[in-house]
């Protein structure tokens, strides 16, 4: 940490030195241009212009003792820290497993286009503009496809139909899709401070609760992707059970997509009110379960596992959301409300 003090100019105009090191970094000369921004929390952000207006490229050195797996994850990284362009090239030619690693992040990467491809390069360049997104609509989508992906699930279990299950199945690699992009937002909102407002979010502490948020949709995304291959690996058997489970199944679904919308509301109008009603919901969702379970007459006990599966995934997406709603509270108990004065 490095204190500065404040010295005065002129009759009105105060101002502050910058750290030597600091600006060999940047390259900042007498003249330049900073931008400044208050982040809403009393501290005050200073930028070099040249941040804004530079685009950076990434060249991946894809030699023959980098795999499949391993190329496909340098080249997300990549994207996810914010590079508009990057290049995959090798001494030798690129071998077929690593123009499928190309291909197969370009399938999973929002605005990801290859523009030129050779034996020994491959040129991919992201079109996403960051500040044509706002992180809390991402946020939304990723909510609403897995709320989508679970109601498909469900209903495909019930109804045993492996069409309605590959739906939700196909669904899950929208939400990777949003989920890598939100990621995207939020490293580079991160390394550039004047880009926070512009997508939508008030400062850093924001932007740490919004990554935690997007992977929590994320794992319940991955809990309705696991009841639709229930159904799949069951060939579409349909749900050998009394209405009376179906019934509670289908409402137990209800009360946990309530739930997760419910949470989202809260982080993003950072509202305390509707934290304390996730937890009440919750409570609520704690002893529908137990009751489902208790309800379910005597079946076969594969049937038996499979409920007890569906159940569970369930649940886990309600924890998910109040994991969220817990985020949500830290964000309003972050600032002066009915609730706290803070000095």
């Amino acid at each position: 940490m490095d204190t500065r003090k404040v010295q005065k100019l002129g009759e009105s105009t105060l101002a502050m030195t910058l750290p030597a090191k600091w600006r060999k970094k940047h390259d900042i000369k007498k003249g330049d241009n900073l931008t400044t921004q208050p982040n809403g929390r009393g501290s005050l952000t200073v930028t070099p212009e040249i941040i804004n207006k530079s685009e950076t490229k990434a060249v991946i050195h894809a030699e023959k003792d980098i795999d499949k797996q391993a190329l496909e994850r340098v080249i997300i990284a990549q994207y996810v820290l914010g590079r508009k362009s990057i290049i995959i090239e090798s001494s030798e030619k690129l071998t077929n497993n690593q123009v499928d690693a190309v291909y197969q992040a370009e399938r999973q990467l929002m605005g990801l286009s290859i523009i030129e491809e050779t034996p020994k390069e491959i040129s991919v360049r992201s079109s996403v503009d960051t500040e044509d997104f706002r992180i809390d609509n991402m946020i939304q989508r990723l909510k609403n496809t897995g709320v989508t992906m679970r109601n498909e699930a469900i209903k495909s279990l019930i109804h045993g139909n492996t069409d309605l299950a590959e739906r939700a199945l196909n669904r899950e690699k929208q939400a990777n899709k949003i989920f890598v992009l939100l990621l995207r937002l939020i490293f580079t909102s991160y390394q550039n401070p004047q880009q926070v407002h512009a997508v939508g979010v008030q400062d850093g502490l924001t932007l740490i609760g919004y990554h935690s948020i997007a992977k929590n949709l994320e794992l319940a995304a991955d809990d309705a992707e696991d009841i639709a291959n229930i159904v799949i690996e069951s060939k579409g058997k349909k749900l050998n059970s009394n209405k009376k489970t179906v019934k509670n199944i289908t409402k137990f679904n209800d009360q946990v997509s309530e739930l997760n919308n419910l949470a989202i509301d809260a982080a993003i109008e950072q509202n305390y009110d509707l934290y304390r009603e996730c937890i009440s919901r919750f409570q609520e969702i704690r002893l529908s379960k137990e009751n489902l379970l208790e309800e379910i007459p005597e079946i076969d006990n594969r049937e038996l596992l499979r409920i007890r599966q569906v159940v569970a995934s369930l649940y886990h997406t309600s924890e998910y959301a109040v994991r969220n709603a817990e985020i949500a509270a830290n964000f309003a108990l972050s600032q002066n409300s009915e609730y706290l004065t803070i000095t």
